[in-house]
């Protein structure tokens, strides 16, 4: 059936499927799902119409439960092509024949007469979404009295935030992208922006970072020519922080395909550093280290205002597993300093498990985190260690969720 903007909304029912059936990623599922779309307008739609459904899927699940006699099953195709299309008419602003056009189409062979029923009914009833998204029970358990702050700032999704190559030309790349800058060596832009299309991309004067993503090299300061280890470096923006900052750098990661998109981006800054194919958990150094930044793999579920699939994605087992991962991480990277070095550990995740816990089990002299260190609004806790969460500085369009700490080497 040849209906102008069907296949972007098959692929969005893909997308979801793909997180809410097996698990995967919107990153991973995106490479079948949009396999067959040509235009990148279409495969962004695609993508936004996915994220939107899953952002405020408890919202828009109970707004489908409220227009129907029989509630739908979870699984049932019917309640997703309902999610979807209730996203784009309260969320992306897409008129409501546009959506009933090319979302009905999706049930053929189906209760379409349903789908529609329901969707008329609410648009007649003047359907709305809440000011902030409901997150699923299970999260909300989770995160307790920290679930209203964190909802609060996945109310839409995020800005683009850069780091500067080049600190001291804050305020003139702040003024020549056209945005605003948060901290030094920090620019951010409005959602939307072409990257590759900007001032400053081509010549390598700044790379895509989310600012709390940059507050960790931030902590390790000036390198004055010492040896920084990148532990789990890819993509890459840790270690071109640190590449700037003087330090000579060696970027380890286990995949290879990402670290190409590092090696990528070392060549557009003209910063150097030697990379690594190696699984930290076995391999050796040749020799010990000034400095360690270990940005460990974890849920990322702090990641949720850009990456909502993770509301959906992980519970208890995955937090386990990365528990256990990044215990083993932390204890190999702490055998790696000279005495007086410095350990940064951080994860993009909001689970105390994958935080404060593995912290509290490092034996190395901790190094508490100053005030004076973090730009504005960003204070340590009482344990000397940072949390950031994104309804901090929403007013300014938020940041991840990190957790990071420091210690020193005896």
């Amino acid at each position: 059936m040849d209906i102008p903007g069907l296949p972007a909304r098959r692929a969005a029912l893909s997308l979801i499927d793909a997180v809410l059936r097996r698990g995967e990623t919107l990153e991973q599922a995106g490479s079948s799902a949009l396999a067959r779309i040509r235009g990148e307008p279409d495969r962004a739609l695609a993508r936004a119409i996915a994220s939107e459904a899953l952002r405020w899927r408890t919202d828009l699940d109970a707004l489908i439960d409220s227009a129907t006699q029989q509630v739908l099953p979870d699984d049932a195709k019917s309640r997703a092509v309902l999610e979807i299309m209730l996203a784009q008419v309260l969320r992306l602003e897409t008129p409501a024949h546009a959506v009933i056009a090319t979302g009905l189409p999706l049930l053929m062979g189906g209760p379409r007469r349903l789908a529609h029923g329901v969707f008329s009914t609410l648009m007649k009833g003047g359907a709305a979404l809440p000011e902030m998204p409901t997150l699923p029970p299970a999260v909300s358990e989770r995160w307790g009295e920290r679930t209203a702050a964190i909802a609060r700032g996945l109310a839409e999704p995020p800005p683009l935030d850069v780091t500067l190559r080049e600190i001291d030309a804050t305020a003139e790349w702040a003024a020549r992208l056209g945005g605003t800058s948060l901290a030094s060596g920090h620019v951010r832009l409005p959602r939307g922006a072409s990257i590759e299309s900007l001032d400053g991309y081509r010549d390598g004067a700044w790379w895509v970072q989310d600012l709390a993503a940059s507050l960790p090299a931030r902590l390790l300061g000036q390198g004055e020519g010492r040896r920084v280890l990148d532990l789990c470096a890819a993509p890459g923006g840790k270690t071109l922080q640190l590449a700037a900052a003087g330090w000579q750098v060696t970027a380890l990661d286990v995949s290879k395909r990402r670290l190409e998109r590092l090696r990528h981006n070392l060549d557009r800054t003209g910063l150097a550093a030697q990379v690594v194919t190696a699984d930290a958990r076995t391999w050796q150094p040749d020799q010990a280290y000034d400095a360690i930044l270990l940005d460990a793999p974890c849920t990322a579920t702090g990641t949720c205002r850009r990456h909502p699939d993770v509301l959906h994605r992980i519970g208890p087992r995955q937090i386990a597993d990365m528990a256990e991962l990044q215990s083993a991480l932390l204890s190999r990277a702490a055998e790696w300093l000279v005495p007086g070095g410095r350990l940064v550990y951080a994860v993009c995740s909001l689970e105390p498990e994958e935080g404060e816990e593995r912290a509290g089990k490092v034996a190395l002299d901790r190094n508490v985190i100053r005030a004076d260190e973090l730009p504005a609004g960003f204070a340590p806790d009482h344990e000397g260690w940072l949390r950031t969460d994104p309804g901090m500085l929403r007013d300014e369009g938020g940041l991840d969720g990190f957790f990071i700490a420091r210690w020193t080497k005896a």
